[in-house]
Parts: structure tokens; sequence; C-alpha cells
């Protein structure tokens, strides 16, 4: 099955350029270190998902590109075809003059509804290229007004076209220190009306990301592409086919689908965190060894004490005693209670990896069987020249934290009217600040009392 993906806003069409270029890149190199013919499905499976073959042989990525202001767009076309292993449709990408201005209500009451049409045609015109569909996959800062605001717009268009597909949102948290001093109205505006219309959003924190380039990567001056590429690698390494595991043969056929299925059990928890070890500079992979006990050990940890990277883990925290059965009020302090995971082993013996320390009932909440609420997807396949490598992806309370100060800091400025008129200018209300702020502290609230 297909995914198409629709890059909304500058951060939006730049992360969609670096994944693209992963996925290419990792099929295209010959560090699979597996069997040519597990290698051959691998690369077919991840065409079907994500590329087109056009008649010259360069795969087409299958995406809808919207910006509102063309500078970013006309410079992703050019770099992805002048890599000369994919490119993008020329004709599947809207771009107008005059930008959004970094506000939410712009891109959302004044460019969606008029651009709308246009957007969707192209949306429609790609999802009638795949011989099966099997959902969308949006890419979206919060912090600005395009990405945010159209990106929120184009979401519930989405779902009022395809009621029936799934719709995964990645979503870009901006830096705490900031980038623009509306980021907390817009995010909290975009969070909410994705709560509404899509099935899970997947979330990558730039804070998190600059870290990883610092500390993992020695990155010195860390370019927005450098952060990018990091969250692609990420993607990938979810996305890139795997073998789910109901014991079948072949590779899983629709990633969203079983995405949704493994990770969101009810509608009122639709936050997905992602983990991804090791991560290292490529000159550094040549020595270093990885054995999967010490990866899963590292991964559990991670999971539990809510570490966003494998270095500087808190080894203190420890899951409760199974059987004690204590309230989520006494649980140990900074312990992550988890709802879903899904665990993706990529490389060299991974189906002898013991994964049984993730099925520990003491992890998840108590209205889930821990049989219910994990599961592992493996492929022998190498992904992105690493011999091995593990993904975690979890509904668990990783966002909490961030959510909760995105709200706090919005509801301060709200408390005080700041900027309100920003917004009403373009016919967002007051009331419509507060029903967001109720949708978010409703999810919080869930989230807490896992």
């Amino acid at each position: 099955m297909s995914i198409v993906t629709v890059q909304l806003g500058q951060c939006g069409n730049q992360i969609g350029h670096e994944v693209f270029s992963a996925l290419c890149s990792d099929i295209c190199g010959t560090h699979g270190l597996c069997s040519k013919k597990e290698n051959e499905s691998y690369r077919d499976s991840c065409k079907e998902r994500f590329f087109c073959e056009e008649e010259s042989g360069v795969p087409i990525a299958r995406a809808v590109l919207v910006d509102m202001e063309p500078k970013v767009i006309s410079q992703t076309l050019s770099m992805a075809a002048r890599s000369g292993h994919w490119k993008y449709s020329s004709h599947s990408h809207f771009c107008q003059k005059q930008g959004s201005g970094n506000n939410w209500a712009n891109g959302y009451s004044v460019h969606g509804p008029r651009h709308k049409e246009a957007i969707m045609n192209l949306v429609q015109k790609e999802a009638e290229k795949c011989d099966r569909l099997g959902g969308f996959f949006t890419i979206m800062s919060m912090a600005g007004g395009t990405g945010s605001g159209l990106g929120a717009f184009v979401t519930q268009c989405l779902r009022d076209a395809f009621p029936t597909s799934f719709i995964l949102n990645h979503v870009i948290w901006p830096y705490g220190t900031g980038e623009v001093i509306v980021q907390n109205y817009n995010s909290v505006l975009t969070l909410s009306h994705l709560y509404q219309s899509s099935d899970a959003l997947l979330v990558h924190e730039n804070d998190v990301m600059h870290k990883i380039c610092a500390q993992l990567m020695n990155i010195k001056q860390i370019s927005f592409r450098d952060v990018n590429q990091v969250i692609a690698h990420q993607l990938g390494s979810v996305f890139q086919p795997t073998h789910t595991a109901r014991g079948s043969s072949g590779y899983s056929r629709n990633p969203l689908g079983d995405l949704m299925e493994t990770l969101v059990p009810h509608p009122e928890f639709k936050m997905l965190g992602l983990r991804n070890i090791p991560q290292m500079p490529e000159s550094s992979l040549a020595y270093s060894t990885f054995s999967w006990p010490g990866l899963v050990k590292h991964l559990r940890q991670m999971l539990i004490a809510n570490a966003k990277m494998e270095e500087g883990i808190d080894w203190q925290v420890r899951a409760p005693h199974a059987g004690s059965s204590i309230p989520s009020t006494n649980k140990p302090l900074h312990f992550n209670t988890s709802l879903a995971n899904l665990v993706i082993l990529r490389g060299k013996d991974v189906h002898g990896v013991d994964l049984r320390s993730f099925r520990d009932p003491s992890l998840y909440t108590s209205w889930l069987s821990p049989q219910d609420a994990f599961s592992a997807w493996r492929t022998p396949r190498a992904f992105n020249k690493y011999e091995k490598s593990a993904s975690l992806v979890s509904n668990s309370q990783f966002l909490l934290k961030p959510l909760d100060s995105i709200v706090g800091k919005a509801w301060n400025m709200f408390a005080s009217k700041a900027y309100i008129h920003q917004y009403t200018k373009f016919g967002i209300q007051e009331e419509d600040f507060l029903d967001c702020f109720t949708t978010l502290e409703q999810v919080i609230s869930s989230y807490t009392n896992l």
C-alpha cells in the first residue's frame, strides 16, 4: 500500500525533502547486510510505499508540497532533481506569494478556505496514482502560520475527503526558547484541531534533535538541515519496510494502519514519541559494535526514564514492582507510564532478540494487557549503514511535560490578552481559544492519570 506525504510550510517541505533523500539513499545503498532476495523485496516494498516509477527510471516521490511563499518549494524541487536518485512530480506543488506571517489564524481561516480546491485537487491526483492508498502522512511545524494553520485546515479536509483513510500528522515541536513570539498560541491551536481530525500525532521536539546533533553527532555549527537529517533518519527507521509480528513472510502491507492498530487503542490518546538508537557520526560507525541485549536494555531504560537520547539516561528510575498494583499517583518519581509501545529492530540476528523486558506489565497502564500493549517489528535488512539499530515508537507520558508547558505559557499570554487581536482580525475568537485550551487540558489530564 502507498502513503501520500503532504509537506506543509517551510519546515514541512524541508523535512519532507530530507525524508525522501534518506529513504532513497537507504534503498540505493549496498549496506543491506542481508540476502539479495531480502534486499530486493525490501526495495520494492519501499518504492511502492513512497515513490511511483517514471519511464526514465527516476523514482518520483508520492508527495504534495504546499507553502504560501515560493522560495522553499522551488529550492526543494531543484535539490531533489539535482540528486539524480529521485525527484518530485512537476505538477504536485502549490504555492502563493504572500506567506502567513506566523499567524495560525491567517493560515487556517484565510489561506485554507481560499486555496482548498487547488490543494485538495493535487492530493486527489496523488491518491489516484496509488494502486492501494494506505493513508496520508503530513509533515508540519506548530510554531509558524502556514504549516500549523493551513496544516490543521488541510488535515480536516483530508478527513472529510477520505473518511476511511489513515492520517498521521508529523508535528515539529518548537524550540522552548522560541522562534516566534506567538508560537505557543499557534501550537495550542494546531494540536487541539489536529486532535479532532487526525488518527495520531507523531512528535519531534526541536530542542531534543538539536541536542542529538550536538552531543551524539558532534556537529559544531548546527544548521536546520542537520536537525532535519536526524529527524528524517528517525522517521525512516520507522517507515522503511519491516515484518510485523503476525508471522507473515512478506513485508507489512499497510504501515500506517499497522502503526495505528498497534499504538492508538483509544481516541483520547494520540500523542506518539519516537526514539532511535544508536545515533552517531558516520565516521564513527566503523569503530563501533553493538549487541542486541545492550541496545534493548538502553531502549527500555530510555522508555521508563523518559530519556530523549542514549546519553545521560537516568538509570536510577525503576519500574514499580509487578503485582504491587499501586495507584498511578504513587508511581516512582519520573517513571514514564505507557499505554502502548512498538519496538522496531533492523539488522542481523534480529529474530533471536529477547524483548520480554518490554512485556513487563508494570510498564503499562492497568486497563490494557501487555499482550495488546506491546508489539515488535523486525527485519534482517540493516538501515542506513547501521549494522544494528532499534527504534521505539511510544504512546506514553513522553510528551506530558512539553504539552503542559506550552499550554501554560499560552494561557499566561491569553489571560493578559496579549496578541489576541492578531487572531480575532482573521475570525478566531476568544471562545475558540477557550475550546482549544479545554481540549488540551483534557488530553493532559488523561495522560497524567495513566
